[in-house]
């Protein structure tokens, strides 16, 4: 397993030479920390928009949504609490069970159409059918779209599946992880690596399950890691 993980990672960075920049560091959002740092009336709405599957919809047990608990209006809560005068919108637009080829035929009517200030992109775990190329393909789609505009993108790595062991080399969702690095990379844009926070919880010997509403949605703790992981940029 250990080797098809290396094979993977040689084959794709590798032959592609895709990776060529450098994931976005801390400083990528400085403009937009700039505006949530300013008192009315010289600041102004900022639009966040969450854009993607049931994760960021807030499902937790299906069907029960518990929007105040997922992670973009916990994102906003830790915003709210580092900038008390920001106005900031968190605006969803994702969909349960929707993937990323569905997202890109949506996205200029759902997502641009709310001028945001920040998007944030969230399908790797619903892409696992579609494979890596086809996904790839239908993100960087939605990021060129989002930087014509000059806006800024954030994506994220896939939170967990139990069915997949998260601790083992060359899982799925890690090749999926790689492939979004490599993106965020590529157009040097922002990475939150939700993959990477799960993943060290069970390195470290916790269990997965305390983080899960169910298989494959995160219950508010799992939630708190990804807000964990976006607030680096914050």
């Amino acid at each position: 397993m250990l080797k098809t993980g290396i094979l993977f990672l040689l084959l794709f960075f590798g032959i592609s030479g895709f990776c060529s920049g450098q994931i976005a560091d801390s400083t990528y959002l400085h403009e937009l920390k700039s505006e949530l740092r300013k008192k009315w009336p010289e600041n102004k709405t900022i639009n966040l928009v969450f854009h993607g599957h049931s994760v960021p919809s807030g499902y937790f047990a299906t069907p029960v949504v518990r929007t105040l608990e997922a992670y973009p209006h916990l994102t906003l809560k830790r915003l709210k609490e580092k900038y008390p005068y920001a106005v900031v919108n968190v605006i969803t637009t994702s969909v349960g069970g929707e993937n990323s080829l569905q997202g890109v035929k949506r996205f200029e009517r759902d997502v641009l159409t709310h001028k945001p200030d920040l998007i944030f992109i969230d399908y790797a775990l619903n892409d696992r059918n579609m494979g890596l190329d086809i996904s790839k393909e239908a993100v960087e789609i939605m990021i060129n779209s989002a930087l014509d505009e000059n806006i800024p993108v954030i994506l994220l790595t896939p939170s967990p599946d139990m069915g997949v062991d998260v601790a083992a080399a060359g899982n799925e969702l890690e090749q999926f992880s790689e492939m979004l690095k490599a993106l965020a990379a590529a157009y040097r844009i922002g990475l939150a690596d939700s993959y990477a926070q799960f993943r060290n919880q069970v390195t470290e010997g916790r269990n997965l399950q305390d983080f899960m509403a169910q298989v494959n949605h995160p219950n508010e703790k799992g939630h708190e890691l990804i807000a964990e992981g976006i607030m680096k940029y914050f």
